[in-house]
Formats: C-alpha cells, sequence, structure tokens
C-alpha cells in the first residue's frame, strides 16, 4: 500500500445500496478509484446489510464483491487494537471508530472517508477524515 491511499467508513460503502442515488454516485466515483478497508468495515457492513437492511446472505456476498475487489482489505490485530485504544481515549472517537481509523492509520491512508466521523479533523498529523458528502 501506498502512503496515500484513501480509506472508507463503513457509511461510505453502505450508500452503495442506497436509494439517495447523489449519495451513491459519491460512494461508486470514489471506490472506484481504489484504497483501503478494515475486516471491521466489512463485519459492520455484514451486520447493517443482514439485519437493518434485511438483504438475504447471497445479496450480502454479491454486494461485497465489487468492494473487495477494488480495496484492499487490512486485517484487525493486536496492533489495531491498541491503536483503538490511543485513539479512542484521546480524539473521543467509539471504540468501533477508532478500530476503522487505527486500521486506516496502519495501512498508512492519509485520509479517511466517513459521513459520522468529524469532517477535517486530522489524527496523529497524518490521517484526516473527510465527509465526502458535503
Amino acid at each position: 500500500m501506498n502512503a496515500g491511499d484513501d480509506s472508507f467508513d463503513t457509511n461510505v460503502l453502505l450508500y452503495l445500496l442506497s436509494a439517495d442515488t447523489a449519495k451513491a454516485d459519491r460512494a461508486e466515483e470514489l471506490l472506484a478509484r481504489g484504497g483501503v478497508i478494515s475486516v471491521q468495515v466489512l463485519n459492520e457492513f455484514v451486520a447493517v446489510a443482514s439485519r437493518k437492511l434485511r438483504m438475504p446472505w447471497a445479496e450480502v456476498r454479491e454486494a461485497l464483491d465489487p468492494i473487495r475487489a477494488v480495496c484492499t482489505v487490512v486485517p484487525v490485530g493486536v496492533e489495531t487494537h491498541e491503536g483503538a485504544l490511543h485513539i479512542a481515549e484521546r480524539y473521543g472517537h467509539s471504540f468501533y471508530d477508532a478500530l476503522i481509523v487505527a486500521a486506516a492509520q496502519q495501512a498508512r491512508c492519509r485520509t479517511l472517508y466517513s459521513e459520522d466521523m468529524p469532517h477535517g479533523q486530522v489524527i496523529e498529523r497524518r490521517l484526516t477524515i473527510r465527509n465526502p458528502f458535503l
């Protein structure tokens, strides 16, 4: 992975399934360039798609295929866990959001696209959170 790769929060990926065509198109445009997601993002995507959206498992798998084809998926291990503890404590993010931030940092990303985290926040002078829908 190159420093400068973009990373994505779960909410950006979920807009691929949205009836909000402007946000769906923007998410598709960003993801078409590729980037990085963590296993945490995949897990959250599956949880929302299967529970809240009530998608059948076959459709959930089908929705994941193009995402995994264009994004590098990084694991969540003990190092990510430790980084997330630091980020949650220092920056006030929920632990699960902090896991996504920590994984993006480990992958040396410069931008994390998220609608839910603070737009413009810089983490450890390396990673900037951007709301792609503003």
